[in-house]
């Protein structure tokens, strides 16, 4: 199953976003077969504020305990994770 992840940088957190960048996306290459699409929000300035993702997971509490271990969520980024079963109507990869 497909969840969408929506989450929000703490405010004033663009520092340590880019301190642990390295070690997610280290995370995510690791746990290439569970994500679908990730991607940064962009703020009024174009600076990360937060991220989109989408995750492949057998249920909404194995795609809230893989974000747990999401080394932005870990150092304590986020101020909001959303989690939402997701499916993929259009545009889908083999669509395009």
């Amino acid at each position: 199953m497909l969840f969408a992840v929506s989450a929000l940088d703490k405010p004033e957190s663009l520092d340590l976003r880019l301190a642990t960048r390295p070690a997610h996306l280290q995370f995510w290459e690791e746990n290439d077969a569970a994500l679908v699409l990730a991607g940064p929000y962009l703020g009024a300035d174009e600076k990360p504020c937060g991220s989109l993702l989408v995750v492949k997971a057998e249920s909404r509490e194995a795609a809230a305990a893989l974000m747990e271990k999401d080394p932005y969520a870990a150092a304590g980024l986020f101020q909001s994770i959303d989690i939402r079963p997701w499916n993929w109507a259009l545009k889908r990869p083999e669509d395009i």
